[in-house]
């Protein structure tokens, strides 16, 4: 593969906030550049294969495709837009030369489009300014692109960088204009932008192989597959190398299938050069940062640096009396190999032991970034237990540091208030505060705890209407006195099914989580208190039966339909001395301790 071969490719990445378009871009880039064929069907969000992502409608990881424009091959990596997912981001940076920063039209720049574009700049990218959605109600392309450089000012931009070309584009039908005012045909002006604006990949075909791994993929036939772009040399199928481990070790391996991405495809090829993104198999034990070089000169690139994660928190064997009954995998071992599998590709999550062979402290990048590996673990039938999500914290010069979150709301006037005091009670402060049309727009500077249980209420509060977004800014100070949660828990008394009767007698205490005829065990967790304190109830009580009709014995019982918290209120919701029990079937809360005699006697002890 000669110099004039490489001119012919490049190598963007497609960053962005959540929702704002990018794998709806991607696949009118892939239907426009003739991907699909005219018997083939066209699926929406084809990028989004992850069960979650499509459900989700948000990407979790990051995907590799490739698309022909002319006699140009332009390699595209979909990132995701979720800051807890920035190990993701960070690291497919390092294979493009370019990126595409997509904006709503009507939006403008959002919490994460600063994340995301911020790992771009430091990246030396060239950015390629995408303003999507512009067939949106409300639309105000001239505003957002002021916002946009604004932005770029803000976090530094070199001169060169700040002088970025800008395209305005609907994903969703298809077509890209210069010009806002005019609505476009087809993606071609944006196709040829990406082949005047972004550089042509470096690297010397002729040097000594280098090639770093940023990704890992799996598959069933021929196992794990090592996914990165070559920085130097020429690799080949079934050639011997050199693999580079942090630290300096280096062990021999060898090059088994070799492929290049050609549409949604891996295609097989013998050999590649410097600039191109590959897949290689046949090499078990590589690990993500690790440099495949050459066999007798081996030359490791710089390691990749990774956000630190900022929450942890206990994955436990499921020991409820409920445990066994639903998933398929229960015992400490299977938890484990999931985990060391699971930290393996996943490099913002780290996976420790601690003092129970039935527990894992596993710290990731947000709540989120936990939900997800959660809710993929229990889909594939494992049962499990997890403990409340703790910040992960310093020391540094005596001091006691921990993660703070810079938090972004858009919140109805009507509804500031009750926010602003919430937040006040949650040690956050007000950095900046500006209207937004009948909204205003607020920037708080939080402890990452106090963000912790703070989400529902802010949907409470706001009704719905409220937007909320945040992203790790900085480790600082300790605060005290951040009180998550003011009400206790209903448990429940005893083992049993639940009746109409008991759960009606149990409506004036709280807020209930069961209905009738469901299964609950002594400690489970049934409801909301309406006061601070714990209280045990009995759900499963029956009405006595006499031989004396009541005046009221005919009227049926009429229930108000019960609360359902998903994985992340649930997380959000338990105390420290309280679990949420993951089933394939079921989330239940309980307490840590079942038996309440026990437990009254701990809380009497700390009293005293």
């Amino acid at each position: 593969m000669n110099e004039k071969h490489r001119k012919e490719l490049r190598n963007i990445a497609i960053i962005a906030h959540v929702d704002h378009g990018k794998t709806t871009l991607v696949d009118a880039l892939l239907q426009q550049t003739g991907v699909f064929r005219t018997h083939e069907q066209m699926i929406d969000r084809v990028l989004d294969s992850n069960e979650l992502e499509r459900e989700r409608g948000i990407t979790i990881l990051a995907k590799n495709t490739a698309i022909r424009y002319g006699d140009l091959k332009i390699n595209i990596v979909d990132t995701p837009g979720h800051a807890d997912f920035g190990g993701e981001v960070e690291r497919v940076l390092k294979m493009v030369d370019g990126a595409l920063l997509l904006v709503d039209a009507f939006e403008g720049p959002m919490a994460q489009t600063k994340f995301v574009l911020r790992k771009a700049l430091a990246a030396n990218l060239r950015i390629i300014v995408v303003i999507n959605k512009l067939d949106r109600p409300g639309a105000r392309p001239d505003e957002v692109l002021n916002d946009i450089f604004d932005l770029f000012v803000e976090l530094d931009a070199a001169s060169w960088q700040l002088d970025f070309p800008v395209v305005y584009t609907s994903a969703r039908q298809g077509y890209a204009t210069t010009d806002p005012q005019t609505p476009g045909v087809n993606m071609q002006p944006l196709l040829e932008m990406i082949k005047k604006e972004i550089p042509a990949p470096g690297g010397d075909p002729t040097q000594p192989l280098q090639l770093q791994i940023v990704s890992l993929d799996y598959d069933d036939y021929v196992g794990k597959i090592a996914i990165g772009r070559i920085a130097n040399g020429t690799i080949r199928s079934g050639e011997p190398i050199t693999i580079c481990a942090p630290g300096g070790t280096t062990r021999p391996g060898k090059v088994g299938s070799l492929w290049v991405y050609e549409g949604l495809k891996r295609s097989p090829v013998e050999t590649a050069a410097a600039g191109e993104i590959v897949a290689l198999a046949g090499i078990s034990e590589v690990q993500i940062g690790e440099t495949i070089s050459h066999f007798d000169q081996p030359h490791p690139l710089p390691l990749l640096t990774i956000d630190e994660p900022t929450l942890t928190m206990t994955f436990m064997v499921n020991d409820s009396p409920f445990a066994g009954r639903e998933g398929k995998y229960l015992t400490s071992r299977h938890l484990r190999d999931r985990l060391w599998k699971e930290a393996q590709t996943n490099v913002g999550l780290k996976v420790a032991t601690t003092g129970s062979p039935d527990a894992f402290q596993v710290s990731g990048r947000g709540e989120l970034h936990l939900a997800i590996l959660i809710e993929t673990m229990r889909r594939e039938g494992y049962e499990l237990q997890i403990s409340k999500p703790e910040p992960i914290t310093k020391t540094v010069d005596g001091q006691l540091l921990e993660p703070y979150e810079r938090l972004f709301l858009l919140v109805p006037e009507a509804a500031a208030g009750p926010v602003i005091e919430k937040l006040g009670a949650r040690r956050a402060e007000l950095v900046n505060m500006k209207p937004a049309g009948s909204n205003l727009s607020l920037e708080y500077l939080i402890p990452a705890r106090g963000l912790i249980g703070f989400r529902s209420q802010f949907l409470a509060d706001t009704k719905g209407e409220g937007v909320m977004h945040h992203l790790f800014d900085s480790f600082g100070p300790w605060k005290e006195g951040i009180i998550q949660r003011h009400q206790g828990s209903l448990v429940a008394f005893e083992d049993g099914e639940t009746t109409a009767y008991g759960l009606h007698s149990a409506e004036d205490r709280g807020v209930l989580f069961v209905g009738p005829g469901e299964q609950v065990y002594a400690g489970m967790i049934v409801g909301i208190h309406q006061k601070e304190e714990d209280l045990d109830i009995n759900v499963c009580k029956k009405k006595h039966l006499t031989n004396i009709r009541s005046s009221t014995a005919e009227e049926a019982i009429r229930l108000i339909p019960p609360l359902r918290f998903t994985l992340e209120q649930a997380m959000e919701f338990i105390a420290e001395d309280e679990l949420v029990e993951v089933t394939p079937k079921a989330l239940r809360m309980r307490k840590k301790i079942l038996d309440r005699t026990t437990r009254a006697r701990l809380r009497k002890r700390s009293q005293n």
